[in-house]
């Protein structure tokens, strides 16, 4: 029986200029970048598979931490820079989650259960993804309470134990997922920078079978075709690991250079894949996904 692979990047587009373009010309550059983007979220990907003792279960594709509330005008620059920068402390013992387990639940009544670490322990983790130094006050967790919050993850949108946390001189409140480690692949994002260009149309369906090699993606692009003006054309390709797939969107624009609004229309593109996603296995993906 094939593994189970998962659809875990899917918003990227190589733009190719003029009717009938290839990687080869005009946009080839960027083509080949998207390319080496692919092969490098496929590699952190794998690396956390790995590093989960190869189980791929919980596997949250969105932000750990939310905020509930809008920062006050007093405070609030520094406050933002403070949570981005990952300052921010307990101001007393914070309490554990008073069960071993959580459950996570997701949209379809699918659920799993999870080991859960302490308020501290999920305290301890956001500071970790902190972005580094800033010439703020650290933010205070005063109190938390164990909750649930939605998380977009490989499987769909789930709702999942969370910490909420009471913050000193502000009404804003934090949740951040309670989910121990072990239990939950954790991806290492993307560098950012102007040297790391990102971007693209968010695809927002995929579509397919489990044992087919054949996997159709949904997204929002020009109304018409290639032939006419401000018309564009669309193709797909995979990079693909044991584990994972990555899907890169190619837009073939009409080549006559008008100006051209921003009415959109629903488009799809199939790409052709070396293995099935996995056989007797539902499809994954990290946007919306339907299988037959």
């Amino acid at each position: 029986m094939a593994g189970r692979r998962w659809l875990v990047w899917v918003a990227a587009m190589a733009v190719l200029g003029g009717c009938g373009a290839t990687g080869s010309g005009p946009g080839g550059d960027d083509l080949d970048r998207l390319r080496q983007q692919a092969r490098d979220a496929l590699s952190r990907y794998d690396k956390a598979v790995r590093d989960a003792g190869g189980a791929q279960s919980f596997v949250p594709v969105g932000e750990l931490t939310s905020q509930l509330g809008d920062w006050e005008p007093a405070n609030g620059d520094n406050n933002k820079q403070a949570l981005l920068a990952g300052k921010i402390f307990p101001a007393t013992a914070l309490p554990t989650a008073g069960q071993p387990t959580g459950t996570v639940v997701w949209e379809k009544g699918r659920t799993q259960p999870v080991p859960l670490m302490s308020a501290e322990e999920a305290l301890a983790q956001l500071r970790a993804t902190g972005g580094g130094h800033c010439d703020c006050v650290p933010l205070e967790a005063t109190a938390a309470r164990l909750t649930t919050a939605r998380i977009p993850t490989t499987r769909g949108p789930a709702t999942a134990p969370a910490w909420e946390y009471t913050l000193r001189g502000t009404a804003v409140r934090l949740t951040r997922i309670a989910v121990a480690p072990a239990a939950a692949i954790v991806v290492t994002p993307p560098a950012w920078g102007p040297e790391y260009p990102h971007g693209g149309l968010a695809i927002e369906s995929a579509t397919g079978t489990t044992t087919s090699r054949r996997l159709t993606v949904a997204f929002t692009g020009s109304p018409g075709p290639g032939s006419q003006p401000c018309g564009a054309d669309y193709s797909a390709e995979a990079a693909e690991s044991v584990n994972a797939l990555v899907v890169i969107v190619i837009e073939q624009r009409h080549a006559d250079g008008a100006a051209c609004g921003d009415v959109g229309a629903r488009r799809t593109a199939t790409v052709d894949l070396a293995q099935p996603l996995g056989s007797g296995r539902s499809l994954r993906c990290g946007r919306a996904c339907r299988s037959r």
